[in-house]
């Protein structure tokens, strides 16, 4: 069974902000030059389409963790969750998926339950791809108390484009599965961890839908 999350715009209210300053640059430049200015135009238009924020359908099961993001799953290991969460210092199981410009960067709750910490870290804008990166790169931390019983862990990552990590939610809130919780700009990565004996249900290399994709399930 799975459910549509609520219809919301289909161009995230962020997308408006800079498209508009990119437009703005564009006239201006017609008035100067007016082939530089059609590259304005162009980055207006994929500006409106990077910020595209498409209807999901979840499924409705808490045995299951889905993708927190589109993208393709870059690493499969185990890994201590972020050390400014103060979780005890015991391996999980992590998921990481990989984006890229051209995704949607909309990312959802991968569980239902509640949002019990929220840490952000400032740090470095290295290739998010790389392992490292979930160490030294600029990241936001959410950790979610699931109705199943264990905790997962979502670490929304900066990349070397990414710049601004945005969340939409506050400490407590009750996140349905597949809600939306944040915005990365412009390129990035999202690690789920969760607990060791989750059966996975991916592998390196897919590509996944965040909302939708099953990435394992929870025992």
């Amino acid at each position: 069974m799975s459910t549509a999350i609520k219809k919301r715009p289909f161009i995230h209210p962020e997308g408006w902000k800079f498209a508009t300053i990119f437009f703005v640059i564009s006239i201006i430049i017609s008035m100067l030059w007016l082939p530089l200015a059609a590259i304005g135009f162009l980055l207006t238009l994929f500006t409106l389409w990077f910020f595209r924020d498409p209807e999901r359908h979840t499924p409705e099961d808490p045995n299951l963790v889905i993708s927190s993001a589109d993208g393709k799953v870059c690493l499969i290991d185990e890994a201590c969750p972020p050390e400014e969460l103060l979780i005890e210092n015991e391996k999980m199981k992590r998921i990481c998926v990989f984006m890229n410009v051209f995704n949607v960067h909309i990312n959802r709750s991968p569980v239902l339950g509640k949002a019990e910490r929220i840490v952000y870290k400032e740090g470095q804008f290295l290739n998010a791809s790389l392992d490292k990166a979930s160490d030294k790169n600029e990241r936001s931390s959410l950790v979610i108390k699931s109705d199943h019983g264990p905790r997962i862990v979502v670490v929304q990552i900066a990349g070397l484009i990414a710049r601004r990590i945005l969340s939409f939610i506050s400490l407590n809130q009750l996140l349905s599965q597949g809600e939306r919780f944040g915005l990365i700009r412009f390129g990035s990565r999202v690690d789920i961890y969760m607990p060791l004996n989750a059966i996975t249900q991916c592998k390196v290399g897919d590509k996944v839908i965040a909302g939708e994709s099953i990435l394992a399930s929870l025992k």
